[in-house]
């Protein structure tokens, strides 16, 4: 659908053409605070039961954030100020949230946990509201509901959501960056949309600027087409929007520099170390996937959207061929309507070639996806809508048209909620097991919770109360685990574990057995166990071990190894229709307690 303002308004200098009138409501209209409402519900569903599915989330941004507020905590390497890649000044805002929250009531660090959550899932629903604002104004009310439909019901987004990774807040920036550069309305938005997109790729994640290319490109070849002074004006606003963008890599080159105690940019650290790391370094050392890696996840992820918005730039051209009817506007509305499909397409082959790859790298480009999706529904269904008799489409009656688009549409809803409640249902239990120490049932102060082979599925300390410490047992894996933050205080000033060098650290993922500590020191352990599986040395079954350990409490964990892909995938009643070998095989994640010796 082409945007209903098609040109820019005059005080741009491109052109002296009008905007195009706003057209009357439409049935699919909604209103932004209606909107609002939704997508916050959703992001709070999300904030309440979404997993953790990435270790970094645990150990790069809560153990930090922990740090900051209660004085102790995990250390990856990428704090180390040898490496200083993670941004301080990212880790502190959400430290001040949580720490907000210990002035409420009935405050606990799990409360903490969960108000940083909501905050997360509050801010991204005015981001999601304002781009679905902008989509209403400037697409089309149904584009606005499709892309409402995309975000609330994908699985995609109910991980990214209320995430506490640098990634989800790229993707909060890129829906005002993006919404900013499409409206145009009230004059242009450049230096807004600049300002966004520096702001996500500042604390959040640098490359996520790249998806304002297709905006930049689009404004400086409009002003080519105009006069000089149009010109000039682009270059004004670019100016502004970076000088913007500036201030705030300032405040994060201060921010930083205090808690390192050196001068760094951590954004060009992040950069040099992705991209120009030397061998045997860099991301690739954490695995590599093949090229169709995110084809197949984005898949898992929002389903049928996917497929829609892999087709947005086929289905636009294939109808600009085929229209009869010259539209309002012309090559500039098309043009428009191209630019707004590019951040998807360039953001998922830029991602596609490397050689490591995340599902969370993904995470910025979530709105584009989701746009593109809503756009190419839209050119579908207005094709569906010809009810020309001389046309194929035409003869189509219309209740089958309706019928087939339902399916589609309701279906894709279904399997989308499905996976929600399948990945929650699976994989929840790491959220669950630590209830009784927070009780204050069991337990001592200053108590040791010991992983093993289950140290990537650690929540954060922020469920561990009453100064008790996270500590690993050796397993079969060979990788850098993290260490502790520095304690120390007198004589050191506040935080000093951010600025001291902690030993044993590398950017080589070498295995350092200073991070272990011996099994008898430790008065919890966390253990998963599966029904047929072969124990080893190093990972024996501890919850069989009842001469040792006693079971504190276990959630049911999903045994991926011995599940069909379809249970894996999403969520299967059991029921007695169900034939077997779609069932779902389940293992016990368990907290267990080490027996008193006699």
């Amino acid at each position: 659908m082409p945007p209903k303002t098609s040109k820019p308004p005059p005080s741009s200098g491109y052109s002296t053409v009008q905007p195009a009138k706003r057209k009357p409501a439409t049935p699919f209209a909604v209103k932004p605070i209606g909107a609002f409402y939704v997508f916050l519900g959703a992001n709070i569903l999300a904030a309440l039961y979404a997993p953790i599915q990435d270790c970094d989330e645990t150990f790069n941004y809560w153990e930090p954030t922990h740090y900051l507020s209660h004085g102790y905590g995990l250390q990856t390497w990428e704090y180390s100020p040898v490496y200083a890649i993670r941004s301080w000044l990212y880790i502190a805002l959400h430290a001040l949230v949580g720490s907000f929250r210990r002035l409420l009531p009935f405050s606990t660090k799990v409360a903490e946990f969960y108000f940083i959550r909501y905050a997360l899932a509050f801010v991204c629903a005015l981001c999601e509201t304002q781009m679905f604002r902008v989509i209403n104004n400037i697409l089309n009310p149904r584009i606005a509901i499709f892309f409402m439909m995309a975000m609330i019901f994908s699985p995609g987004m109910f991980h990214a959501s209320a995430a506490f990774l640098p990634s989800s807040f790229a993707m909060y920036t890129t829906m005002l960056g993006m919404a900013a550069f499409m409206n145009w309305r009230g004059g242009l938005k450049t230096a807004q949309g600049i300002f966004f997109f520096a702001v996500g790729g500042i604390l959040g994640w640098p490359f996520a600027m790249a998806l304002s290319a297709p905006f930049l490109v689009e404004e400086v070849f409009f002003a080519f087409l105009s006069s000089k002074d149009a010109l000039i004006d682009v270059i004004m606003r670019f100016i502004r929007g970076i000088v913007a963008g500036l201030l705030v890599l300032l405040f994060e080159f201060v921010i930083s520099g205090f808690f390192y105690k050196k001068l760094v940019l951590v954004p060009l650290n992040i950069v040099l170390y992705n991209i120009f790391s030397g061998p045997g370094k860099g991301p690739e050392i954490y695995g590599t996937e093949p090229w169709h890696f995110y084809i197949r996840n984005l898949l898992l992820n929002f389903n049928i959207w996917f497929v829609l918005a892999v087709a947005a730039l086929p289905l636009f051209t294939l109808k600009k061929l085929l229209s009869t009817t010259p539209q309002e506007g012309g090559a500039i509305t098309g043009l428009r309507s191209l630019v707004f499909m590019s951040p998807f397409y360039l953001w998922l082959g830029i991602f596609s070639f490397q050689p490591h790859k995340e599902e969370r790298f993904m995470y910025p480009a979530y709105p584009a996806l989701a746009l593109n999706g809503a756009m190419s529904l839209h050119i579908i269904l207005a094709a569906f809508g010809q009810s020309d008799p001389k046309t194929l489409i035409g003869k189509i009656p219309a209740r089958l048209k309706l019928l087939v688009v339902s399916i589609c549409v309701i279906g894709s809803v279904d399997v989308g909620v499905a996976r929600i409640y399948g990945i929650y249902n699976a994989y929840s239990a790491p959220l669950k097991i630590y209830e009784p120490l927070q009780n204050g049932t069991i337990g001592s102060r200053g108590d040791s919770v010991c992983f093993g082979k289950e140290w990537y599925r650690f929540p954060s300390t922020y469920h561990l109360p009453n100064d008790m410490r996270a500590r690993f047992v050796k397993s079969e894996f060979d990788g850098l685990l993290p260490g502790q933050f520095a304690e120390v205080k007198t004589g050191y000033g506040f935080w000093a574990g951010a600025w001291l060098e902690p030993p044993g650290m590398n950017d080589e993922n070498l295995e350092d057995m200073g991070k272990y500590v011996d099994l008898r020191t430790c008065h919890f352990l966390v253990d998963t166990y599966y029904p047929g599986s072969i124990a080893s040395v190093y990972e024996p079954h501890y919850i069989l071990d009842e001469a040792n350990w006693e079971h504190v409490k276990c959630e049911p964990f999903l045994d991926a190894s011995k599940t069909h892909i379809l249970a894996r995938t999403i969520w299967l009643p059991n029921l007695p229709f169900v034939p077997e070998k779609f069932k779902r095989t389940w293992g016990q994640h368990c907290l267990l307690k080490r027996k008193e010796s006699k």
